[in-house]
């Protein structure tokens, strides 16, 4: 169902895909947007086992996407070193498929949140973190994407040369 990649020597592996998931704070979610146009969007994001969470408004182009088409893809750039004088780049990145579905199970939209500040304030207190949780609770909207398939690559001259 999914392209094999062409250049198998700078395919990372999937515990370093995971670590370049975890790791970082942004990527880009693709939809299928308005018109049969591609709708790209940056967003910041949580890894939890093989599920991608990010938060929402309750209503917008996102979301209307994901409504009519739940594939999806989301790319996150772990390195992008500009090296002028060999007219490239030294680059690693990662890119998901899945599904994304918002998330309608309170349990799971508590744990979800609850992820995604920790990620991002991890040295902030339980009661700190709750109140501020609770502050725009209601108007909250968690999307799940479920990775289905997923695939690094990093720039060759990253690549570990082969034992001799």
């Amino acid at each position: 169902m999914f392209r094999e990649m062409r250049r198998k020597r700078q395919q990372l592996t999937e515990a370093e895909c995971v670590e370049v998931l975890t790791k970082n704070t942004s990527g880009v979610l693709a939809v299928l947007g308005d018109n049969g146009y591609p709708y790209a969007v940056p967003l910041s994001f949580v890894y939890d086992n093989g599920v991608l969470y990010f938060h929402c408004a309750k209503s917008g182009h996102k979301l209307d996407a994901i409504k009519a088409c739940d594939r999806v893809s989301f790319c996150v750039v772990d390195r992008d070193l500009v090296v002028p004088e060999e007219y490239t780049t030294y680059f690693r990145s990662v890119i998901v498929f899945g599904r994304a579905s918002v998330v309608d199970s309170e349990e799971e939209l508590r744990g979800a949140i609850e992820k995604l500040a920790v990620k991002y304030h991890p040295n902030d207190s339980k009661d700190n973190r709750d109140s501020a949780i609770e502050k725009d609770y209601k108007a909250l909207c968690m999307v799940k994407l479920q990775i289905e398939h997923m695939t690094g690559k990093e720039a060759i001259e990253l690549v570990d040369p082969a034992p001799k």
